[in-house]
């Protein structure tokens, strides 16, 4: 097997991956390993933007209020002040590497405001901040001689003995190579696993790889319970769900049930404003009330030029299923979007194995607590890779000594097995659909008790088949799905009080 060493490996290429690695190349050799291509993540698909307190009638308080409110008060108070304290100074950073927010006619930043934010504060570029970020950061690493960047590489699992981290084994797609790479720090920025859910928000590759990897490796984790669903996404029969940001609920869209009629005003005082968990479940009990697939997001009260200009993707793409969002109500459903909790980390990106950080939606920073607010996402990745970057600093003084590691050599499949890639394929449907259907939204002990036995089975199968049948990715992320998909049940049927985003019926 081929050695590799690098002073820091960072696998994940989203924004905490990504401005990590630009802030460490400064004094340190950097390797980027991502599974598809560089600009693929979850930051690449955040529509809202980012929260930061850059008005003079808003406040830090007021921010920190809310993100613990959001949190349902289970929230880390100390991590969120660092995130609120930090957040002007992020968006700063990100403009100078280029990344262009919309501003107003005077120069001013043009602030939106979003469900459970008592202000207007988020930055953003239209209704596609995600890809204007990711955009600006991957041009960043690929012109940076500090930098290498292995596209198209799985990272199978972490180089742990003794409780430090000494680097990962990745695998190179094209080539089935295995590699070794050693590093003196290494970085899980592995973005979420929203794919172990039927109706999610997340790219194919958010299959929790790095969630996976790390509980392996005898992590601590934290909060897995915590799964956030995005309460309006555009309902489609066929074709990849589509989500439709809460800025336009906050720029005056309002739901309505199948029927046409509002409901949100009897459920929370900020009406179709008000926290994600809270408007998923109101969603959901009208739809089974009506027996409907949807409720609606009007917007036809809203000027067309306006809504042409302040959300031109969401206009074109509902143009595409047919529907002129300033005449037509626009048929939304919730979807499985952010994990809140993950690998336990500290104030400085630290997780509780040596050598380890992690940051970005795989990390359990405290920040989200039971409910992330929103636009707190792409805020905690930056303001904690900076912290991160801060302390590796420090950390790469220390003299390392690579460990001897044996028997990593997996074995390859001999053939590329077509009908193998479909029953994996087929497992991971039928992972879903459990999920969705006994781990979802509303949750009770029978059916997260009877979610936990099959995904056992499934477990026993897909360890089975990697032995059997050697190495393949498409197993190996189904065992990752199933991974994360039992630490989330445990968790669920561990904490028997509703709690923000995890809602017991019984």
């Amino acid at each position: 097997m081929r050695n590799e060493t690098y002073d820091i490996v960072v696998i994940g290429s989203g924004i905490a991956g990504l401005s990590y690695a630009i802030r460490c190349a400064d004094f340190a050799k950097v390797l980027i390993v991502t599974k598809g291509n560089i600009g693929e993540s979850n930051t690449m698909y955040a529509q809202g933007g980012i929260a930061a307190v850059l008005d003079d009638k808003d406040s830090i308080e007021n921010h920190i209020s809310d993100t613990l409110t959001a949190g349902d008060n289970h929230c880390n108070k100390d991590c969120v002040r660092l995130l609120a304290e930090n957040a002007k100074d992020a968006i700063l950073y990100l403009e100078q590497l280029s990344v262009n927010f919309n501003k107003t006619d005077n120069g001013t930043f043009d602030l939106h405001r979003e469900g459970g934010h008592s202000h207007a504060r988020i930055v953003h570029h239209a209704d596609a901040t995600g890809k204007e970020v990711e955009s600006a950061l991957v041009n960043v690493v690929k012109n940076n001689t500090n930098i290498t960047i292995y596209e198209n590489y799985f990272a199978i699992d972490l180089l742990v003995k003794e409780n430090k981290c000494y680097g990962a084994l990745i695998f190179k797609s094209d080539s089935e190579e295995f590699l070794q790479v050693n590093a003196k720090v290494t970085m899980l920025a592995s973005g979420g696993l929203g794919q172990v859910f039927l109706q999610n928000t997340n790219p194919d590759v958010a299959t929790g790889d790095g969630f996976a990897m790390a509980y392996r490796a005898g992590a601590e984790m934290e909060d897995m319970e915590f799964v956030q669903f995005h309460p309006t996404t555009l309902f489609a029969r066929k074709g990849r769900t589509f989500l439709i940001t809460e800025a336009l609920r906050g720029f005056g869209a309002i739901l309505k049930n199948s029927k046409g009629k509002t409901f949100m005003e009897n459920v929370h005082p900020l009406s179709s404003l008000a926290p994600r968990d809270i408007v998923s479940r109101a969603i959901i009990q009208e739809m089974n009330k009506d027996n409907s697939e949807f409720v609606y997001l009007d917007a036809t009260k809203l000027d067309r030029e306006s809504l042409e200009k302040h959300f031109p993707n969401i206009f074109e793409r509902c143009l595409l299923e047919g529907l002129d969002i300033s005449k037509d109500m626009i048929p939304v459903v919730p979807a499985a979007h952010y994990m809140c909790g993950g690998i336990k980390t500290d104030l400085h990106a630290r997780s509780s194995i040596e050598n380890l950080y992690a940051c970005g939606e795989c990390a359990a920073t405290g920040v989200h607590g039971a409910n992330r607010l929103a636009s707190n996402s792409l805020l905690e990745g930056i303001v904690f890779a900076k912290q991160a970057a801060n302390d590796t600093q420090q950390k790469i003084q220390e003299t390392f000594t690579s460990a001897i590691f044996g028997n990593l050599e997996y074995k390859t499949p001999e053939v590329n097995c077509e009908e193998c890639k479909q029953e994996v394929g087929a497992l991971k449907r039928y992972l879903q659909a459990q999920m969705w259907r006994n781990c979802g939204i509303v949750r009770t002990e029978s059916k997260l008790t009877y979610c936990f036995e099959e995904l056992d089975e499934l477990q026993e199968k897909t360890e089975k088949d990697l032995c059997e049948n050697g190495f393949s990715i498409a197993t190996m992320e189904l065992l990752n799905m199933v991974t994360c998909s039992k630490l989330i049940v445990e968790a669920a049927l561990k904490r028997t009080e509703s709690k923000g985003c995890h809602y017991r019926a019984d």
